[in-house]
């Protein structure tokens, strides 16, 4: 498996997100199965993991903490921090929470969890407006120079945000949703982490599986699967956004590949510091998407992509109003 770098940390070039293994996708799969695939993504040649404590809650990063712990030196894992979670109930209000109190609370509670005694990229989960991110970034900073963090991450902040967290202490890298189906980070964020020297962390590289091409407008979900409730994945927005999806399994279709393998490549070819993290509970889709890092889209692949994509208006927004409203985008 080729590395990349973030932060000062090389890890395979494709990594392995893995709260689709305990939430929103629907039920929580089997713990000792995930185990296994954890292991086996390892196995062959995965060392990036993703987890937070909001998966569940707890119950995600318990299981990275167990699938890792004999090999714990040999990965880099990222978790996170930033809603108003109980640490002991799990109960949940909804809202953020990165007063620095919590944030010291939650890092040793999931410290404890992932089986480990430094977590590698601690990431803020949702920008708190009630904290000033100087606050944050403060106490992560003292985090770190105590040994419990590595780096420290931001997910789905805005580049201003961004830039004054920088400023406190270097952010490691940036945790947001970019792919072929949702191209926001393409116009600020993108220049901003590359001027910066920050590396980028593609969440839902897949579109939340859409990209693979084998969701259309009859698919039906699990009555638990988030996806019932984003608009882009509504019958008629997914009928509409069908012709995206088209255009990757053209190009698949070239290369002797599948979409899910163009896809993961069209973002490994946008920049060397950008590292997606797809998830599954399938072994043979692990083996799929790392098939992805070995697939070399030339110039001419990448602007057909571009051009027929330009084309295409998405249908529906990518969450729904009360969790698009928790961005800092």
């Amino acid at each position: 498996m080729k590395t990349r770098t973030i932060g000062g940390l090389a890890v395979s070039a494709l990594g392995l997100g893995c709260m689709s293994m305990s939430s929103a996708y629907g039920p929580p799969a089997d713990k000792q199965e995930m185990i296994k695939l954890i292991r086996a993504a390892f196995d062959r040649g995965v060392t990036f993991f993703d987890t937070a404590e909001a998966y569940g809650p707890f119950a995600n990063e318990e299981l990275v903490g167990e699938a890792l712990q004999p090999i714990r030196d040999h990965v880099v894992i990222g978790t996170k921090f930033g809603f108003d979670i109980d640490q002991k109930t799990g109960a949940r209000t909804g809202g953020t929470n990165s007063r620095p109190e919590h944030i010291r609370l939650v890092a040793e509670n999931s410290l404890r969890r992932l089986k480990t005694d430094v977590i590698d990229i601690f990431y803020q989960h949702r920008v708190d407006p009630a904290v000033p991110i100087e606050d944050v970034a403060g106490v992560l900073k003292e985090l770190i120079a105590e040994g419990k963090l590595r780096h420290y991450g931001l997910s789905e902040p805005g580049v201003a945000t961004l830039r004054r967290a920088h400023a406190i202490h270097p952010v490691a890298a940036v945790q947001n949703e970019y792919s072929l189906f949702y191209r926001g980070a393409e116009a600020e964020m993108l220049p901003t982490v590359e001027e910066l020297g920050i590396g980028f962390v593609p969440f839902s590289p897949l579109g939340a599986g859409f990209l693979t091409g084998k969701i259309d407008e009859n698919t039906k979900f699990d009555e638990t699967d988030f996806r019932n409730h984003v608009p882009r994945f509504s019958s008629e927005a997914r009928k509409a956004n069908m012709a995206l999806v088209d255009v990757v399994k053209n190009v698949a279709e070239r290369k002797g590949a599948t979409p899910a393998q163009v896809a993961l490549a069209w973002l490994l070819a946008q920049k060397p510091w950008i590292v997606p993290i797809p998830g599954t509970t399938k072994l043979h889709r692990v083996e799929e998407n790392l098939g992805a890092a070995d697939l070399e889209l030339t110039a001419a692949d990448l602007a057909e992509i571009d051009v027929m994509a330009s084309k295409i208006e998405i249908k529906g927004e990518r969450l729904p109003e009360a969790a698009l409203k928790m961005t800092g985008l």
